[in-house]
């Protein structure tokens, strides 16, 4: 169905080639996954499969490409559109219509189909991928996750024989990742269509991949064959690696089969009481405790026992943004950002006072009632983290936090400060947020420009948000515009450009899009050492593996009401759909990440 006959790709900025020597065969109705770090080429590698590279990204090709006998560089994007169905990184570049409805049906419009079948696929497709309550909805309106929903169903109704799709689960929940790669799996096994997936969340993906892509390599085999030698694996494969088994397991299923002996090397180790590294103490200003240790060195892995009133929000995120300057950034329009801050003295609250406080908190945002009552605390120096279906409320909760959105009723204080009726001048000096979208929170057009920048308006010294990249994610060049990064390059950009300023309070939404495992482990040192140095953290996730390894405690959110608020070990060890793969593994024992098993052992 598509083959690679030495394929390179060079962009006009680069002296290397993003892809090399590309040499393989992908054959009809299976299921292939491209897995490597960040930056290695594959999203290029799925434009060059769509046609969009080189004729839309520019650049040289040199080999060739053909897909069902099509060559791509003699046949543009349009011409493939009835072959080849495309979902990029950025779901929301590809709407053209204004509600859900109009998008599903649109790519059937625009081949010609007859009415009666568009209305069929349209009514099929709402079904399969739970979209039918939201038909009518005005796509601005719609979460981040039912945004990418929207996206892959307007590709799939043209019935295409090959599905492109980059980071397709990177916005979902957990149970809706899981119900798209059932859809996929469906089209490649009863109607023998082709997919070529790329995925950072590999714990989601691989085990329905029929053949696993390793890149900058370019070797292909099946999964079991690469995950004994990529770089870059889910927890399960780590834990089969730290525990020596062969084959690896590929599933938690698999895993928990052979693990009999692992849990016995472990009983002797959990911790005594299974007691977390303690959130901050009750006196709300001061820096977290850095957590008792373990006879065995290992610090108490779970997340700490905090009390917090809760009951809480749910409803559409963000939305349209609007430019920079409209949300008052400082740069060329020369307005204040929302998202960065000027270096003043720490302004920790009172012993009395939490940094965030929210009681009876509403919001409602057309005929949506995103938040009701909502109730939470949050005290410097602890993580917190925001998980819950699609559509549950979490971005808006960080809109209302950082002032984007006022309350309908009830009381919102960061920092002593009602967030909507605070000068920007002043919040800026408090919170930063790094939102879902980070080419939101990026205008100039080279790296260099944009770290000059944030270092600028974060009074920090010269250097910092570059290294901070460097740190996040090596080997982002300079030069380079921010548009042409990846996605995992460019919200590691945006997160340095919010890090660079050390607000007191970070909001984070998604902040693991994008990002290999390495880049997030890298993150994940980078906010422990804000937290241990007395920073609140707020972070919005899906990632649960994520959340089992920074929070210290975890609010679920579902139909406007929070259905889960405690520390992580116990909230998420007792969810099916939010727990981690360790956990689900090693249960009953406490343990939440490889990591974890790898210094107890």
């Amino acid at each position: 169905m598509i083959r690679f006959e030495n394929v390179s790709v060079t962009y006009e900025e680069d002296a290397e080639p993003t892809l090399r020597g590309v040499d393989l065969t992908i054959p009809e109705g299976e299921l292939v996954l491209l897995v490597g770090p960040s930056g290695v080429g594959k999203s290029t590698l799925l434009g060059a499969v769509s046609g969009l590279v080189p004729h839309f990204t520019g650049g040289t090709l040199t080999g060739r490409v053909t897909v069902d006998g099509r060559d791509t560089r003699t046949h543009p994007p349009r011409e493939l559109a009835d072959l080849v169905g495309t979902v990029g990184q950025d779901p929301s570049a590809h709407f053209v219509t204004d509600t859900v409805e109009d998008e599903l049906a649109y790519g059937m419009e625009s081949l010609g189909l007859a009415p009666a079948v568009m209305r069929r696929r349209v009514e099929e497709t709402l079904d399969l991928l739970g979209l039918a309550e939201l038909r009518d909805r005005p796509i601005a309106t719609l979460s981040g996750g039912q945004r990418q929903r929207v996206a892959i169903g307007s590709v799939l109704t043209p019935h295409p024989k090959v599905l492109v799709l980059d980071e397709p689960t990177s916005a979902l929940d957990p149970s809706a990742a899981e119900d798209i790669l059932a859809v996929l799996q469906r089209l490649v096994h009863d109607l023998g269509t082709t997919v070529l997936l790329a995925e950072h969340r590999l714990e989601r993906v691989v085990q329905y991949a029929d053949q696993v892509l390793l890149l900058p390599e370019g070797v292909m085999g099946s999964p079991a064959e690469i995950m004994a030698v990529s770089p870059v694996h889910p927890p399960v494969v780590g834990l089969g690696r730290l525990a020596g088994w062969d084959p690896l397991p590929l599933t938690v299923r698999d895993a928990r089969r052979r693990a009999d002996g692992l849990k016995a090397r472990l009983e002797e180790r959990v911790p005594a009481g299974l007691l977390p590294h303690p959130a901050p103490s009750r006196n709300w200003g001061s820096a977290p405790d850095p957590g008792p240790q373990t006879p065995d060195g290992l610090e108490n892995p779970a997340p700490p026992a905090f009390e917090a009133r809760g009951s809480g929000g749910g409803a559409p995120g963000f939305g349209k943004w609007g430019s920079p300057h409209a949300l008052g950034r400082r740069g060329r329009g020369g307005g204040i950002s929302l998202f960065r801050r000027r270096r003043t003295p720490s302004t920790h609250p009172t012993p009395t006072t939490p940094l965030v406080l929210t009681e009876g908190l509403a919001v409602r945002r057309g005929r949506v009632e995103a938040l009701r009552k909502l109730d939470l605390h949050v005290q410097a120096g602890e993580t917190v983290a925001l998980m819950g279906r699609n559509g549950a409320g979490k971005s808006t909760l960080l809109s209302t936090l950082v002032g984007m959105i006022a309350p309908t009723s009830g009381t919102v204080r960061v920092a002593g400060r009602a967030p909507h009726d605070t000068d920007p001048r002043e919040l800026i000096r408090q919170v930063g947020l790094v939102p879902q979208e980070p080419r939101d929170l990026l205008y100039a057009d080279t790296v260099a420009a944009e770290c000059a920048a944030a270092d600028a308006d974060a009074g920090a010294a010269p250097g910092t948000c570059r290294a901070l990249v460097s740190e996040l994610l090596p080997g982002v060049a300079d030069g380079t515009h921010p548009r042409d990064l990846s996605e995992g390059q460019r919200l590691a950009l945006a997160l340095a450009v919010v890090l660079a300023g050390r607000p007191p309070l970070l909001l984070l939404d998604e902040p693991t899009r994008g990002l290999d495992y390495a880049a997030k482990a890298r993150l994940v040192a980078h906010l422990r050492t804000l937290a241990a140095d007395g920073h609140a953290i707020v972070l919005a996730t899906h990632d649960v593996e994520l959340a089992a390894e920074l929070a210290h405690r975890v609010v679920i959110i579902a139909d406007g009401e929070v259905v889960a608020d405690g520390p992580t070990a116990e909230v998420v060890v007792s969810s099916p759909a939010f727990s981690p793969q360790v956990a689900k593994i090693l249960a009953p024992q406490p343990w939440l990440t490889v990591e974890q098993v790898e210094g107890a052992l």
